[in-house]
Order: structure tokens, then sequence, then C-alpha cells
């Protein structure tokens, strides 16, 4: 018995007596899931390719299925079956195509709307789990709905007559022009396709930054840009959130460097007469990547109109210690009085 025989075997039986467009509907759930998650797949142009179907026609191919699981044919008041006329025991393979694209753009919107209001939010992890979680169980009552009807009532898409039709209508067309036009199609397709693949393979890159933030811990515990601490006592800490984020379409070392700052400013020149560095973070990101980190601030010296300073240098062989090679900078003006 040969290894494919034995896997095939030892799959559950409801596995293999699932219909091949389900099948493909799940084998697709799972291809898109590994492409998304599995660390070095998900760098590559996979993870758009199978992400796309998964959104904009997946889902709603599964409920469509779940929803219609006859056959669509028409049937006439004699008894024959019609395509044209007639009353009707379910949808045809083009009616199940477009309502597959419109569900799809309905219910994947409404899953993110849900989890908006959950305490997992709408991030890449929730939306997979729960698109998927939907299209599986859809297949499954598809599954259950069409095993319940006859066999000649149930839908099944006709593969074999879509090869063996585009096989005649390629290798031996009724006239020359067909064969010109079938030739035309193929290759309008192919160019088609491999201009698409070309897009998603090697995508555009816009504009390279890189994200630097500061931000406070309000009332909720939720990270806002606002009400940054200004007055200060020497020797005692108050809690600030530095944040990166990483828009350079490559994996970047990062050095952050924070500093407290007696200055002087003349004829718009500011000159750092004395400095303190007070912390001092390191972070590598790979694109699209994000980072913070809390921290107190604990100040040393003592003044009014003190610049706390926070330096992003990008690279691992950054020049940290010149203040004007930092990439990005960001302060606050505090006064720091001292302790009694």
């Amino acid at each position: 018995m040969s290894i494919r025989r034995t896997a095939w075997i030892l799959l559950p039986t409801q596995l293999r007596r699932l219909p091949a467009d389900l099948a493909a509907i799940v084998g697709l759930v799972v291809l898109t899931n590994a492409s998304v998650f599995l660390p070095v797949v998900r760098e590559t142009p996979l993870r758009v390719l199978f992400g796309l179907p998964l959104v904009l026609f997946v889902p709603g191919y599964a409920l469509i299925g779940a929803l219609f699981p006859e056959a669509g044919t028409s049937v006439t008041d004699d008894g024959d079956v019609d395509s044209l006329s007639g009353s009707r025991d379910g949808i045809d393979g083009i009616e199940r195509v477009a309502l597959s694209f419109g569900l799809s753009i309905a219910v994947v919107p409404l899953i993110g709307l849900g989890l908006n209001f959950t305490p997992w939010g709408i991030r890449l992890g929730p939306i997979m789990l729960s698109v998927s979680s939907f299209t599986l169980g859809m297949a499954a009552v598809a599954a259950r709905r069409r095993w319940a009807l006859p066999p000649d009532n149930r839908f099944t898409v006709p593969y074999r007559t879509w090869y063996h039709s585009g096989r005649k209508e390629l290798i031996a067309p009724d006239t020359r022009a067909d064969g010109v036009l079938n030739v035309i199609l193929v290759l309008s397709v192919l160019l088609a396709v491999g201009s698409v693949g070309y897009a998603v393979a090697v995508p555009k890159e816009g504009e390279s930054f890189s994200e630097f933030y500061l931000l406070t811990e309000n009332e909720t515990g939720q990270l806002v840009a606002d009400d940054y601490p200004t007055e200060f006592e020497r020797g005692e800490s108050q809690s600030l959130v530095v944040g990166i984020g990483n828009q350079e379409h490559e994996r970047v070392n990062y050095t952050v460097i924070t500093e407290l700052q007696r200055v002087e400013i003349s004829n718009n020149t500011t000159a750092v007469r004395e400095a303190t560095e007070l912390q001092r973070f390191q972070a590598t990101l790979s694109d699209n990547e994000t980072w913070t980190r809390q921290h107190t601030v604990t100040p040393q010296l003592s003044g009014d109109r003190l610049r706390l300073q926070y330096r992003l240098y990008r690279g691992e062989d950054a020049p940290v210690t010149n203040r004007s090679a930092a990439y990005r900078e960001l302060h606050l003006w505090v006064n720091v009085t001292s302790s009694t």
C-alpha cells in the first residue's frame, strides 16, 4: 500500500467524505494561518497570496454553501431540467461566486466590529482566529446539509467537465478563429496572473521612516499622548512611556538615550551647559513592528526650564555620544525643585 493511500485512510471519515470545494476551503484556511503565523513563511508574499482570498471570498463561499446545499438547477412544469426557466431549487455557479464575494465583504467587517467591543480588539491574532473559525464552522454546516440530501440534488463543482471542455477548446477548436481567440485568452490570463504575482512578490515600498513618541498612562490605564509631567522634585520619580515604530522596510537596531539638560538659548541657538544621562534603552525591531517601554524619570538636576530630551539612534554603530547625530529627538520642558 502506498504512503499516499495510507495517509488518506488515516484521515477521519468526515474529512474523507468532505466535498472537494469545501475541502479546498479548509485547506486554504490552514495554509493562510500557516503563512501568517509561521516565523519564516510570514515574511514571504504567501501571506498576501493566501490572505486576500480568505478575506474577500472564502467566508462568503462557506456561508453560501451552508445556506444553499442544493445543486443550482431549474425545473420546468413538465419535470425537465432547464437552466433558463421554471422554478429554482438552488443557485447556479455564477450566483454562488457573486454572492460569495458580496457576503465576504459584509461578514469580515462585522467580525471586526464585534472584536472591537471585546478585550482582544482588532488585531491580527483575533481577526485570524475569528474569520477562520467562522469559515470552518460554515464549511462544517455546509457539509452536513449536503450529506443530508440525495446525491443527485447535492451541489458539486464540475471540475472534470470544465477540464474536458477547456481541453477540447484549446486542442481542437471548431474554427481557426476560435483557436486564435483561445490563444489570446490564455495569454491574457497568464499576463494578468503574472502581473498580480509580481505586484504581490515585489510590492512597491512606500516612504521609509521610524516613529518615535512619548506617552503617559491615564486614570483608566490607557496610554495617551497627553498630560505629560512638567513639575518634578529632585530625586523623586515620575512615569513615562517611550515608543518606537519601525516603518523602514527592514530590520533595524535602535538605541534610545534620555538626558536631563540645563540649556541656554541665544540667537535661536540652543547650547547644552550641563547634562545627566538618565536611562538608555536598546531595541531591535522588524519592519512594521512597534516597541514601548514604561520607565521612571528621576531628575538629578534642579532648576526651571530644564530640557528632558529623548534621542533615537538607528543602526548598530550609531554615534550615540553625538547629540546632533540623533535620528529622531523628543523633549519636554520641565521644572525641577530641590528636595527639602
